[in-house]
């Protein structure tokens, strides 16, 4: 069989018998690499892009506190706190007062265990308010006949005229927080809200688990 001349890098050398499929293919990357090609790369598996840092909406050398959502939600909560307790001073109720009451009018709440998570109170905190409540003739407390270590509330005659006043205190005040928003304004606002909620409560959860 003849030899072949093939120039490889520059240099010719001949290449004995029929020339293999493999042999073939290393003389196509010959050829190209004396004409100076450059040879594709090979396929590489993507890699994954490492989550995105939170953007720093806010940064030490120019922080203005008055300008910080935090700053902002808490000005609101406290107007609309104050705004509500002054409406409801007519009832004799304070903030501390009507919410508990409000949350046994709906049903959200029906003994003292259950009421004291609703209202993120302690123990001692709750007796406090509930006596005060108590003293005005609104609730009353009634042991279970199952388990007499169970408390639960009832809401006198007096404390369901008093509950239902309330959800026209809470919309009044609001409704004037509101003022000059449109209904879609509203839906964005509350969406965005529960956004910062969302985030509020996955970093709780976060620091909780590496506790």
């Amino acid at each position: 069989m003849s030899a072949h001349p093939v120039r490889r890098n520059g240099v010719r050398k001949a290449v004995p018998g029929a020339a293999s499929p493999a042999s073939k293919a290393a003389l196509k990357v010959a050829r190209a690499n004396a004409r100076g090609a450059v040879p594709k790369p090979s396929a590489r598996r993507p890699v994954a892009a490492s989550p995105a840092e939170p953007f720093a909406h806010y940064v030490p050398h120019n922080y203005q506190p008055e300008e910080s959502v935090g700053y902002l939600m808490r000005r609101i909560l406290s107007t609309v706190s104050a705004e509500i307790e002054r409406e409801m001073s007519p009832n004799g109720l304070t903030n501390a007062q009507w919410i508990p009451l409000f949350k046994l009018h709906v049903g959200s709440a029906s003994t003292v265990a259950e009421l004291a998570r609703e209202c993120d109170l302690d123990a001692g905190a709750m007796t406090r308010t509930l006596d005060r409540l108590e003293a005005k003739g609104l609730l009353r407390r009634v042991r279970s006949g199952d388990d007499r270590r169970v408390v639960n509330l009832e809401l006198t005659d007096e404390g369901r005229v008093a509950a239902n006043g309330i959800p026209q205190v809470l919309c009044r005040v609001q409704n004037a927080h509101l003022t000059g928003f449109s209904g879609t304004e509203l839906q964005t606002l509350k969406t965005l809200l529960r956004r910062i909620l969302a985030n509020a409560q996955a970093l709780h959860a976060d620091k909780k688990s590496h506790e």
